[in-house]
């Protein structure tokens, strides 16, 4: 796989993972970026060879992510990654931020309509008749637009999924 499908392919995952560890998506973002810029150097360096680059990512953004929380002192500097490891299981935290992007990008592909009815009513919580109020369309409508939602982040969370792991 090239740099860029990497990048692609494991940006989002590694945002949510650090912001599990940080809160701070601003942060994340940056914690993850400068890790793909130490990645990318070790790739370019001879002999610059990784044998897991999925392993070797997380390990990093995790490390990063713990140095950051000890430079904000929000954080009892005197802990190692491995005294979370009872507290933040690691493969379950991997495994549900590599959902959580599977699922963010599939209702990022939504078109524009049916993504605004969709978040306005599962993330924020928007009644179906308050939806059709503010978008001047009936609640069979409203019902209709994510019924679609529901149907295309299904197939679309399976596509990227069969996608890169067949």
């Amino acid at each position: 796989m090239n740099f860029d499908n990497l990048f692609r392919y494991h940006y989002r995952p590694l945002c949510l993972y650090a912001i599990h560890y940080i809160h701070d998506v601003d942060a994340a973002e940056d914690i993850v970026q400068e890790c793909f810029s130490v990645l990318w150097e070790k790739m370019e360096q001879e002999g610059g060879e990784i044998v897991n680059i999925r392993s070797y990512l997380y390990t990093m953004v995790r490390n990063r992510s713990l140095d950051w929380l000890k430079q904000s002192s929000m954080f009892d500097t005197s802990l190692s990654p491995s005294d979370l490891e009872d507290r933040l299981p690691e493969e379950d935290v991997e495994e549900r931020t590599i959902m959580e992007a599977r699922i963010w990008t599939a209702i990022d592909s939504l078109p524009d309509r049916c993504r605004e009815v969709f978040l306005l009513n599962k993330r924020d919580g928007m009644k179906y008749k308050d939806i059709a109020d503010k978008f001047h369309i009936s609640v069979h409508t409203v019902d209709n637009h994510i019924q679609k939602a529901l149907r295309l982040i299904r197939e679309g969370a399976y596509k990227v999924y069969t996608f890169f792991f067949g």
